[in-house]
């Protein structure tokens, strides 16, 4: 099973992969745009992280996908609570040069289009590192979702500390923006 938007796929993760998420797992530019903390990994650490993926059934992650290029990336729903029916989101572009095209933003769309129209997920979280203005600016100027709250010097990078950005959209948000994006047409 595969998840289309227009001109991205997110789709399970395989073993072909592996080398393409070895090289982006110890990329530091781009870790440092994103949240928690990351240490050199392994061929073998990834091939193991990618065999535990398979059953758990809490922690989705995904590859972003386009016929022209390929693996591009990667997406997930996390922390999934079937009960209270959220999720957190999170996302990587893994070439800079694809950054900035509007592939993120329309794998925030889909991912939000499974999450809450297949999953019946009610809302999603996500942080943004207070630097990564890109990210901010897609998640909350080219969709629908809201900055809930910050917390202040969370992240300690690049010798100093940076604020949190604590971001949400609920179904019912991403409704009301589907509907004014289809009166639009």
């Amino acid at each position: 099973m595969s998840i289309r938007g227009t001109r991205i796929t997110l789709r399970a993760l395989e073993a072909d992969d592996l080398e393409r998420l070895h090289v982006w797992s110890n990329d530091e530019a781009l870790w440092a745009m994103l949240g928690g903390w990351h240490f050199p990994t392994s061929r073998e650490a990834q091939r193991e992280w990618l065999g535990r993926l398979k059953s758990d059934t809490l922690n989705q992650r995904f590859g972003i996908e386009t016929s022209e290029h390929g693996l591009i990336g990667t997406a997930n729903l996390v922390d999934i609570d079937w009960k209270n029916r959220t999720a957190e989101h999170g996302m990587m572009i893994g070439f800079e040069h694809l950054r900035g095209q509007g592939y993120g933003r329309e794998v925030i769309a889909t991912v939000m289009r499974y999450a809450f129209d297949e999953l019946g997920l009610e809302r999603l979280s996500t942080t943004i590192i207070e630097y990564n203005q890109a990210s901010l600016a897609t998640y909350t100027g080219k969709a629908p979702w809201v900055i809930e709250g910050t917390q202040r010097q969370w992240y300690f990078r690049k010798g100093q500390r940076w604020d949190r950005h604590l971001l949400g959209v609920t179904a019912a948000d991403y409704r009301a923006w589907m509907a004014a994006r289809d009166g639009d047409s």
